[in-house]
């Protein structure tokens, strides 16, 4: 088990703002130090895989080899049913080079639309989350975690990132982005994968 020691530093391998304040906020108050990849300069590698967890897997152990720390990643998405589970592993690629999620929902919504579904059925989806920990030369763990509910439109709210504006939770009338920030953090995916990665590698 890859456990993590108080003081010591992990690198997130990511380079999305909204990801690293969600992240820091979990992991500080364990006694570990977040940098993040993006402000060590690390490249970001090309995510060749066909699932999250391979994803993941190979963010975590390119940043680990390149800083000589552990590093932790996140590979997340969002699954839509009415689109097959689309645009799941491409989550971020629906948002174009400029990582617009405003481009990205309305892709969503007009791919909707083209299968002949109706956001008023409560469409179904799930956000998706898998930590990979890794350190150099040794092989990455990883943690899935999932949160189901439905997506709405037109997006609504203006915390969280990504999809956040269109995803309502089981059991909750507001969409992820309406939310308070720690409101979200208690329910969401990366919250549900980080427990998994907490009750295994820290404290």
């Amino acid at each position: 088990m890859l456990r993590l020691q108080k003081g010591e530093r992990l690198v997130l391998a990511t380079h999305n703002q909204g990801k690293l304040r969600e992240m820091r906020a979990l992991i500080e108050p364990f006694g570990v130090t977040v940098v993040s990849a993006g402000e060590l300069g690390l490249p970001v590698p090309p995510e060749t895989e066909a699932t999250f967890s391979g994803n993941a897997a190979l963010k975590a152990v390119a940043a680990a080899n390149a800083s000589g720390s552990a590093a932790l990643s996140d590979d997340s998405g969002i699954e839509i049913v009415a689109l097959s589970g689309a645009p799941g592993v491409v989550s971020a690629d629906w948002a174009g080079p400029e990582k617009d999620f405003e481009l990205a929902m309305r892709r969503v919504h007009d791919a909707v639309i083209a299968s002949g579904a109706r956001f008023e059925d409560r469409l179904r989806a799930n956000f998706t989350s898998v930590l990979c920990l890794a350190r150099p030369q040794r092989p990455p763990e990883c943690f899935e975690g999932k949160a189901f509910g439905h997506i709405v439109w037109p997006p609504r709210g203006t915390n969280g990132f990504g999809y956040d504006p269109m995803f309502v939770p089981d059991g909750f009338a507001q969409t992820f982005g309406e939310m308070d920030p720690a409101a979200k953090h208690r329910l969401s995916h990366r919250a549900r994968s980080f427990e998994k990665f907490a009750a295994a590698c820290l404290g």
